[in-house]
């Protein structure tokens, strides 16, 4: 079984984790997408074409987290503190409820980031990649903290 398999990075468009991760597929040339709320909103306006994301039928925010989870092989959820809360604690609800493959990584927490998140992917063969956490507004510097543990888990594999 390889280690590592990451072929794509999915999430919802938001700013802070989920821009995060879009920004870093693109950088590093992996495949990305998911699902954003219909008008592709987040909290600073619209989403920006760049970020190959789908629309839902709906502008729920719940809506379009449900179906990243669904559609991926597992679900990392980023935070800076220890506690997950708002949409970061629905989407790992929604996670064991779907019966998905679902890591919290908080910042704040003992151990390598990059590490643990690698483990994970090999560890249930995680191809497809949901990437989830809080909003830029919620935890300032969260993307710029995510940006690094992708970066670094993904680069770190040869």
């Amino acid at each position: 079984m390889p280690a590592f398999l990451i072929e794509k990075l999915v999430s919802g468009g938001q700013t802070g984790a989920d821009r995060a991760a879009l920004d870093a597929a693109i950088a590093l040339g992996l495949s990305h997408g998911g699902w954003c709320p219909k008008g592709r909103r987040a909290e600073d306006g619209t989403i920006p074409d760049r970020y190959a994301l789908t629309e839902t039928p709906g502008a729920s925010y719940l809506q379009r987290t449900e179906w990243n989870v669904r559609d991926s092989d597992g679900t990392v959820v980023f935070t800076l503190g220890k506690a997950a809360s708002g949409g970061s604690r629905k989407t790992i609800a929604i996670a064991r409820v779907l019966g998905k493959p679902c890591l919290h990584i908080a910042r704040d927490a003992r151990g390598d980031a990059a590490a643990l998140l690698r483990d994970f992917i090999g560890r249930h063969r995680v191809a497809v990649l949901n990437v989830a956490g809080s909003r830029e507004s919620k935890e300032p510097g969260i993307g710029e903290w995510v940006g690094a543990v992708l970066t670094a888990t993904l680069s770190a594999v040869g």
